[in-house]
C-alpha cells in the first residue's frame, strides 16, 4: 500500500523470513542515469558473493523539482533547498524498511550530516568509502575531478586530508571543463566529445607525478574515460562495493 509518496508498512518486513541481507534505501534521481547503474551494481555485486538470494533495494527519487540546476552544480547557489527534500527522502525509505542509507551523487554529500540527523538508521559516506578505499590500496596522492560545487565545499581535499592522502586538483580552465560536461551528463545532452574532452583532463595529470585518479562525481562514469598512464578511480563503482559489503553484512 502507497498513499501520498509515503509507504505505510515496512517492505522489510514481508521478506524478512526469507532474506539474511540486510535493505538498502538508495536516495536517486540526480542523475536517474547513475542511480540505475548503481542499482545494477548492487545487484550483480551481491550475486558474485550469493546467487541464492536477492538483495532487498529500496529507491526514492526525488522529485522532480528537487533536480539539480546547472548553476546550482556550476556554484553551489542555492543547493540549501535541496536539504529538505534529502532529508524527507531518507524519511520514506527507513519508514519502509531500510536498514541503511545511501546517496550516489558527490556533490550533494555536502549535506549529508542534516541527512543523518534526521532518521535513526546509518547513512554511508561516499567520501569516506572512497577515502578508506584509496587508504588501504595505500595511495599517497590523487587527482580529484570533482563538480565545482563539490570543489567549492572542499568536499574531497577534507575528506582526503583527514586520511593523510594529498590530491591534486585540476586548474581552473579545466575545472570549468568539468562543470559543463557533468551539466550535459546530468541534463542528458552528452555527447563523445565531452568524453574527449574528460579523457584530456585526465591526460593533463600525467605530468604531476600521480598514479591515481578518482571520478569524484558519480555521473561522469557514464562516459567510460580511460587513461594509458593513470589508473582511474571510479567514486560510484567504490561506494557500490561498500554498500555490498554492507548489505551482506551480519
Amino acid at each position: 500500500e502507497c498513499t501520498t509518496g509515503f509507504l505505510h508498512f515496512p517492505v522489510k518486513n514481508l521478506l524478512e523470513k526469507e532474506l539474511c541481507m540486510k535493505t538498502v534505501g538508495i536516495i536517486g534521481g540526480m542523475g536517474p542515469e547513475t542511480t540505475a547503474e548503481f542499482y545494477l551494481e548492487l545487484v550483480f555485486g551481491c550475486y558474485e558473493q550469493n546467487t541464492i538470494e536477492r538483495p532487498s533495494i529500496l529507491i526514492w527519487n526525488v522529485p522532480q523539482k528537487c533536480q539539480m540546476e546547472e548553476d546550482a552544480l556550476a556554484h553551489a547557489k542555492g543547493l540549501e533547498r535541496y536539504i529538505p527534500y534529502l532529508q524527507e527522502a531518507a524519511k520514506i525509505l527507513e519508514k519502509g524498511g531500510a536498514d541503511f542509507i545511501v546517496m550516489p551523487c558527490n556533490t550533494l554529500h555536502m549535506f549529508i550530516e542534516d541527512i543523518r540527523k534526521s532518521v535513526k538508521i546509518p547513512v554511508l559516506s561516499i567520501l569516506e568509502e572512497t577515502a578508506k578505499f584509496l587508504k588501504k590500496k595505500q595511495v599517497l596522492q590523487v587527482g580529484v575531478l570533482e563538480t565545482p560545487a563539490a570543489s567549492n565545499q572542499r568536499l574531497y581535499e577534507d575528506a582526503l586530508i583527514k586520511s593523510g592522502i594529498g590530491h591534486v586538483l585540476p586548474d581552473e580552465f579545466h575545472q570549468a571543463k568539468i562543470g559543463k560536461i557533468v551539466n550535459n551528463i546530468v541534463f542528458n545532452r552528452h555527447a563523445n566529445k565531452d568524453r574527449e574532452e574528460l579523457v584530456k583532463i585526465i591526460k593533463s595529470f600525467e605530468d604531476k607525478n600521480l598514479e591515481h585518479v578518482i571520478l569524484a562525481c558519480t555521473d561522469m562514469q557514464l562516459l567510460i574515460p580511460e587513461s594509458n598512464k593513470l589508473k582511474i578511480h571510479d567514486t560510484m563503482k567504490i561506494f557500490a562495493q561498500a554498500t555490498v559489503n554492507e548489505i551482506l553484512s551480519k
